[in-house]
Formats: structure tokens, sequence, C-alpha cells
């Protein structure tokens, strides 16, 4: 399953999407957490 969130930041796309993800017992996955792995780790 894959649910994707939209919205402006501050509009509480991760504390939403943290709560679905509780709820339906799914893993959630923060594209801005990857971003910046992927910016530490030198990918371009």
């Amino acid at each position: 399953m894959r649910i994707v969130l939209i919205g402006p930041p501050g509009s509480g796309k991760g504390t939403q999407s943290k709560r679905i993800a509780k709820r339906l017992d799914i893993q959630h996955i923060s594209s801005g957490a990857l971003f910046r792995i992927a910016v530490l780790a030198g990918s371009t």
C-alpha cells in the first residue's frame, strides 16, 4: 500500500502520516529524511 500526503510546510503531513502508519500498522517513510541522508552520503 502506498499513501502519499502533500501540502505546504507546517500543514501537518508528518503528524498525519505517522498517525496513519500507526493505525494501519504500516511503515512510515519520510521523503525529507531520505533526501537528507542522500545529501550527506554525497548522492547527486
